[in-house]
């Protein structure tokens, strides 16, 4: 990780945790309290019917909450959606868009993404823009040109004191237990920078990159060590408080 960027360990839970998972965000408020205080930002996106509670407990702790999605629009005639708005008023600081599961679930363009990464900076939040390549284009070869697309469709233009963080996650790692070759990884994190640096200037240096394919306990020491790794984003090892707080101990 560099060591001018404080990294950012974020946990999703994705479509998962009930009123009893509250319990393992207290384990973690906890872990990292008092003389246990990380030298990182930690962030646990739990789904939206948790996010109120969540920020009840992690208020006034290091623990910050976001949401996993937001639509583009601050309110209005959306059933079901949640907006960015709705989302920070439940304490909420951080948002997920464009996770490679809303993409091929939803069918969410990089367009989409970057409205309602937009949409989120002008609620006061801030954006996880997540971009990743597939098995196929990892295959042809394609996975830095795909990622750089994603990147120039996906990023919206930021006004000043607002920033976004990035999320690389390659498809094909996200829930499989696969993890890309540190070699990959390295090549993949330094390539977003130098496009970082490129298209924005001095704020590409600052811009935090995470990645987000089956990061765990076992492997997050030497995935946090990498060049311009600056964090990671944590889907399955941040259910459980003792595996999360392990990957934090480890930033």
């Amino acid at each position: 990780m560099s060591n001018t960027i404080k990294p950012l360990i974020a946990g999703n839970w994705k479509m998962n945790g009930l009123r009893a998972s509250l319990d393992q965000i207290r384990d973690v408020v906890q872990a990292i309290s008092g003389s246990k205080t990380p030298d990182c930002d930690v962030l646990i996106c739990p789904p939206v019917t948790l996010l109120a509670e969540a920020g009840v407990l992690s208020a006034n702790s290091r623990l910050a909450t976001g949401g996993q999605n937001c639509h583009v629009a601050q309110k209005g005639a959306h059933t079901g959606d949640i907006s960015a708005t709705m989302l920070a008023d439940c304490g909420a600081t951080f948002v997920i868009v464009g996770h490679s599961e809303r993409r091929s679930d939803h069918g969410e363009t990089d367009g989409l993404v970057r409205a309602k990464a937009r949409a989120a900076l002008d609620a006061g939040l801030t954006p996880i823009i997540c971009v990743g390549e597939n098995q196929a284009e990892r295959m042809d070869a394609l996975a830095i040109t795909v990622v750089e697309h994603q990147l120039d469709g996906s990023l919206p233009e930021l006004n000043k004191g607002e920033e976004i963080v990035i999320a690389y996650e390659p498809v094909w790692a996200i829930g499989t237990g696969e993890v890309a070759a540190s070699s990959d990884i390295v090549r993949m994190h330094s390539s977003i920078r130098d496009w970082l640096l490129k298209k924005r200037g001095l704020r590409g240096e600052t811009t935090r990159i995470l990645y987000g394919g089956s990061m765990k306990p076992g492997n997050a020491g030497e995935i946090l060590a990498l060049p311009d790794v600056n964090g990671g984003l944590i889907g399955g090892a941040s259910l459980k408080a003792d595996d999360f707080v392990a990957i934090i101990n480890a930033a």
